[in-house]
């Protein structure tokens, strides 16, 4: 396929470059990342869920992820070769002709683009309406060290032409993007639908988008809205690193038919001498020796190149994903808000770290609210807040890439050092935080009101910290930590779960929480958890028992544990099978043994101290009897024939 490069002075004056040229530039230039959308993608994700997509939906959305990346390419490789043109004429802005549209390139210079500069590059396809957004109906391309600065006094609407019959983005590769307004005037922008003026709504045919690839991205008092379709990189606002090429990516040779052929040999053989290029036969070019002009990219490996980030004072709204940070560094997002996302809400991918994210909002998405990804690490959230998501409030994802050998060859490091801190959860569909594996993982002083779960931690998290929370009205458990799991659990209050704190299979020190009106268990213990504590902890509820450590085993270590608040309704042949272990009963029947020998003992002493011949002794007389006769009252024996 041919690339028209075209100056932007000159719309129709094109300049062609092979496909041989753009097939070894395309392996020397970063390749596409082929991101895997995060976990907790949402209900378009699930297959079960209501308003899930069909399998043919899927696969057109997908099928235009996957054109995107391949258009996507040819543009990177078409801006390296004209980079290396030399001259003034490709080192100023040009147009590339891809064959479904057009992409106006915006090369390196000293001075940030501009809105005026946009309208003089692209007359006819960055338009200024009636209501005074512009209308862009051309994807814009910036090249390494180009910057372009979209704001405006005032504020500025900016909208992305998208529907069924296409849609465009606007793309930074290595270069600085800036989106600025003011509190007065933001900067707004969205996808647009021309037949209807209204945002496009319907992602099933591709959807515009923003991205910026390595380089600077920075953001503030800006709404992006409508945004983006089916994967991370596509999902809206995206800003990701670059990583090695994708094998799919680099283009084979182009094979002529035998009429092209011909035609070659014609021109070859009749047409004007060509001294000054090199002989060439189909896709194969001599050149002189020495150095080569273009490496041979199956030996050359580009290393990773991280975006830089900075966003605050915005709000983004109706995204596939609301905002999507993959290899990125030096991250900063504040006093923003994400919601009505079709997916998850902010989603930090692999390889995103050292961020700092405070006084976020993030709600009413499809997915999770905040998703940190395997691969990120050194993650902080502090001050923000999950509300009415489909998935988790919050999920924390550590675990390593691998666990053995892979075809990728990913590491089997375990990632960590990020933490949740005076947070809020509310009301989300599954859980209000989740911990899957990690180190180091702390979730201190934060607020967890409904959800199936408050805080679940499983997968083999190592030194999770759980400090300091409060949970509110929690359908199963207020806190579960399973699954290999070793973790601290202290100054947590816990009110009206039906089990306030459930441990399987872990290590877990509970040690100072408050639990409060818990509906079934106070704290249960199952499976293996061998070197578990639990002290100092107060317990008060309604429910068969306090403790549960009946379906437990290994030492577990119980101390100081008040649990006078506690009303045990367990019926009387429960708390005997609860009490009735084989050493109990065998201890019992010791004891019972020994108090009846001891009372047949206490017997036989009591009857040795009886007279010998008690029953050979006479019977004593009796006393006399007082009885009235004529002459008076007589004393008579009461043997005599009188008294008879």
């Amino acid at each position: 396929m041919t690339q028209l490069m075209t100056p932007v002075s000159k719309p129709r004056d094109a300049r062609r470059v092979t496909v041989g040229m753009v097939g070894l530039l395309i392996g020397a230039v970063v390749g596409a990342s082929a991101l895997a959308a995060p976990a907790g993608a949402g209900p378009r994700s699930d297959p079960t869920a209501p308003g899930a997509l069909s399998d043919q939906a899927a696969q057109q959305e997908a099928a235009l992820v996957a054109d995107e990346d391949y258009r996507l390419n040819q543009v990177r490789a078409v801006a390296s070769v004209a980079a290396r043109q030399g001259g003034t004429m490709w080192s100023k802005p040009y147009r590339l002709d891809t064959g479904s549209g057009y992409t106006l390139v915006l090369t390196q210079r000293g001075r940030p683009y501009q809105v005026a500069d946009l309208l003089e590059l692209a007359p006819q396809t960055f338009v200024r309406q009636a209501d005074g957004a512009y209308l862009l109906t051309e994807n814009i391309y910036l090249t390494t060290g180009a910057k372009l600065n979209l704001s405006n006094p005032g504020g500025l609407t900016v909208r992305l032409v998208s529907n069924s019959n296409g849609f465009v983005s606007i793309i930074s590769f290595g270069g600085q993007l800036t989106i600025a307004g003011t509190p007065q005037g933001p900067t707004t922008i969205t996808s647009w639908d021309p037949r209807t003026n209204t945002p496009d709504t319907e992602v099933q045919d591709g959807r515009a988008y923003v991205r910026a690839i390595s380089g600077q991205f920075s953001m503030e008092y800006a709404t992006i809205e409508h945004l983006g379709f089916w994967s991370g990189r596509t999902g809206g606002l995206s800003l990701t690193g670059t990583e090695r090429p994708d094998a799919g990516a680099v283009d084979a040779p182009e094979h002529l038919t035998k009429t092209e052929r011909h035609i070659a040999k014609d021109q070859r053989l009749n047409g004007p001498a060509k001294s000054d290029q090199p002989p060439s036969v189909g896709n194969v070019t001599a050149q002189p020796s020495g150095p080569l002009t273009n490496p041979d990219s199956r030996f050359t490996l580009p290393g990773q190149s991280y975006v830089s980030v900075n966003i605050s004072h915005s709000t983004l709204t109706g995204n596939e994903f609301g905002l999507f940070i993959s290899s990125a560094q030096g991250i900063t997002i504040t006093d923003t808000t994400v919601e009505k996302s079709l997916s998850s809400g902010l989603v930090m991918h692999r390889g995103a770290s050292s961020a700092v994210i405070e006084r976020v909002v993030s709600r009413g998405n499809g997915g999770d609210g905040f998703v940190l990804s395997r691969a990120t690490q050194e993650v902080r959230i502090s001050g923000s807040t999950s509300q009415n998501n489909g998935g988790n409030g919050f999920t924390v994802n550590g675990e390593a890439l691998a666990n053995g050998p892979s075809a990728s060859g990913e590491s089997t490091a375990v990632y960590g050092s990020n933490s949740i801190s005076n947070s809020v959860a509310e009301n989300n569909v599954h859980y209000g935080i989740e911990i899957l594996g990690g180190l180091d993982v702390g979730i201190q002083n934060n607020r967890i009101v409904g959800s199936d779960m408050g805080i679940v931690a499983r997968q083999g998290g190592i030194k999770i910290s759980i400090t300091g929370n409060q949970l509110f009205d929690q359908q199963r458990q207020g806190i579960a930590v399973r699954d290999g799991v070793t973790a601290t659990m202290t100054g947590n209050v816990i009110t009206r779960a039906q089990t306030a704190v459930y441990v399987r299979d872990s290590v877990v020190e509970v040690r100072g929480n408050t639990i409060q009106r818990a509906g079934n268990h106070g704290i249960a213990m199952v499976g293996g958890v061998e070197g578990s504590v639990i002290a100092f902890n107060v317990i008060g509820g309604v429910g068969p028992s306090a403790l549960d450590l009946s379906r437990s085993h290994g030492d577990v270590a119980v101390d100081e544990n008040q649990t006078f608040a506690w009303y045990d309704t367990s019926s009387f042949w429960v708390r005997v099978r609860h009490y009735a272990s084989p050493m109990t009963m065998l201890w019992a029947a010791i004891f019972l043994l020994i108090l009846f020998i001891a009372t047949k003992g206490i017997r036989r002493r009591s009857a040795a101290k009886l007279h010998p011949y008690q029953d050979k002794q006479p019977l004593s007389p009796k006393a006399p009897i007082e009885i009235n006769t004529a002459g008076g009252r007589t004393l008579v024996p009461a043997l005599s024939e009188v008294a008879g």
